[in-house]
């Protein structure tokens, strides 16, 4: 038994070195791919272009506008004259932004009154235009709030000096920067062991049917499941080496804190790849050619990256949808790492998210089994 599956590692092995493009895509792609999503993926808006039309011209309105243009979030790029000149700027796309402030903004602010200030936003970027008027509502909040503190020491500095106030003492854990690529870069580690793996062994079965070696190692002693383990061993040991050598370019190219335990992460992603191999086996045992096999993998890792949280929370989906979310392995695996990396907990945690994988894989291992058995009949 042992030296059926040795030799048909060797031969998988052998396969892939003699197979120049398939040496190249092991370590090439996903360091490349990692840099590029490191650096590309985030939520946060800066230096977003902003127009601003100040018809009041007052130190007031003046103030506000030095507010924008001092954040690192805005770049005030234009100051049209009229309202049509800047609706021209955002419809050409010169700008996502426009300001606009009307006459009698300073005057109504030193009478105590509310300041009309309006806010044009370009919504064909929903989620561009979300971040940034949350920017706009924070500077505008801060303005209003220091002019208000102003105008009251100047006319009743007793009366300022009373007011009760509500100070907000922000301590976020974990990330004390709020910054949205910590979140994302261990996230990639999952998304590029994936499309990684699955991509490989997909492809492996049917490229074995479509040159006629399939057939001719089936009419060997060789048991169905020795194919099996004959065929994943080496995608799993080349899984394993990419997996660590994307977790060490998050932490050292990065410098992503990693503050839990290797072994934890270690076993997360032993099962997580045992997971991803389970589904790709199955997906090369229901295709016939390797172009099937890399639509019915394309068919699977979309909704498997939607449906894990890497890029939005699984709570924004539909009630439905969320509980599909659980037969997706990716979904638990993003849980293992980003709590690993960031948070240093334990399999005293993890340990439902471990169960989940270590449930799915050999179910879908011996759904496989079961196929493959009928498709070569």
């Amino acid at each position: 038994m042992l030296a059926r599956i040795r030799q048909m590692v060797v031969k998988e092995f052998i396969q892939v070195i003699r197979d120049k493009r398939s040496l190249v895509m092991l370590l090439g792609p996903p360091l490349i791919q990692m840099i590029l999503m490191g650096y590309a993926i985030t939520f946060e808006v800066r230096h977003l272009a902003t127009a601003v039309l100040d018809l009041d011209n007052t130190p007031e309105s003046r103030e506000l506008i030095a507010g924008f243009s001092a954040s690192r979030y805005f770049d005030v790029v234009a100051r049209p004259s009229d309202r049509r000149r800047m609706s021209e700027l955002i419809n050409r796309g010169d700008v996502a932004l426009a300001i606009h402030l009307h006459p009698g903004f300073g005057s109504h602010l030193r009478k105590g009154q509310a300041a009309p200030l309006q806010v044009i936003l370009d919504g064909t970027n929903s989620n561009t235009a979300l971040v940034a008027l949350g920017y706009v509502n924070q500077i505008t909040n801060n303005f209003a709030r220091n002019y208000e503190n102003k105008l009251l020491q100047r006319t009743n500095p007793l009366l300022a000096a009373r007011i009760p106030r509500v100070e907000l003492e922000r301590r976020p854990m974990f990330n004390a920067d709020m910054q949205s690529r910590w979140n994302f870069i261990p996230g990639v580690i999952g998304l590029l062991a994936l499309i990684q793996v699955m991509s490989l062994t997909a492809f492996a079965v049917v490229r074995d049917r479509e040159i006629g070696t399939l057939e001719q190692v089936m009419v060997t002693p060789i048991r169905r499941w020795e194919f099996f383990l004959g065929k994943t061993i080496p995608f799993f040991l080349i899984g394993l080496a990419d997996g660590a050598l994307i977790a060490a370019l998050g932490t050292l190219w990065f410098r992503i804190p990693f503050r839990g335990s290797f072994w934890v992460l270690g076993l997360g992603l032993v099962l997580f790849l045992l997971c991803v191999l389970s589904v790709s086996l199955f997906i090369s045992t229901v295709s016939r050619t390797q172009q099937q096999a890399l639509v019915t993998a394309f068919f699977f890792q979309q909704p498997a990256i939607v449906f894990s949280g890497f890029g939005f929370p699984i709570t924004g989906i539909p009630r439905v949808l969320q509980w599909l979310s659980y037969l997706d392995p990716l979904r638990y695996f993003e849980v293992v790492l980003r709590s690993v990396f960031l948070k240093g907990v334990g399999l005293n945690v993890l340990w439902p998210q471990m169960l989940a994988m270590a449930i799915f894989a050999p179910i879908m291992f011996t759904t496989s089994i079961l196929r493959f058995h009928k498709s070569i009949e």
